[in-house]
């Protein structure tokens, strides 16, 4: 388990990242060549700190070796759809993990995240189900299900790792 300083500081990152995120023409070109047109129609879909974020986890990927070009597709689209939770939700969600419950019941109360907090906690299923209609095979689909807890013995582990690299 990381010490509770990383955590603070992975979590310090990913909030600067999620409030920097860009994704250039470029990039969205060379995604363009690859991607399936429905695939591109989630990818164009998502918050520019998913999309940014799915461009890193394909990034880590690719760095490890991966080629299968679902799996890199699963890595692009794993959080499809979380929709346009911003920022402040997102910081919440993580500090229930962290500390419990209680702090999902007091982000709550605010006017609207909890709306947000329920896409955060179904977003794994709901992203599987999206990538699923899209055409991803079933191996993908799963990989973007069991995002958190994985189960496929050749790429899960290495999708969870990318995942929380970026």
């Amino acid at each position: 388990m990381a010490s509770p300083a990383s955590w603070w500081a992975r979590k310090a990152r990913q909030l600067l990242a999620h409030v920097t995120a860009r994704v250039s023409d470029i990039e969205r070109r060379e995604v363009a060549a690859w991607l399936r047109p429905g695939e591109l129609a989630l990818f164009d879909a998502m918050h520019v700190a998913d999309r940014r974020h799915g461009l890193d986890v394909v990034a880590v990927l690719r760095r490890a070796g991966v080629r299968d070009r679902d799996v890199l597709a699963a890595g692009l689209l794993h959080d499809c759809a979380k929709g346009d939770t911003g920022a402040l939700p997102r910081v919440a969600w993580s500090l229930g993990e962290a500390l419990g419950p209680w702090v999902l019941g007091l982000a709550r109360r605010v006017p609207g995240w909890d709306v947000a907090l329920d896409r955060i906690a179904r977003h794994a299923d709901a992203s599987a189900d999206l990538v699923a209609e899209a055409g991803l095979p079933a191996y993908a689909v799963d990989l973007v299900r069991y995002q958190s807890e994985p189960r496929d013995p050749r790429y899960g582990a290495l999708f969870h790792a990318a995942d929380e690299a970026s």
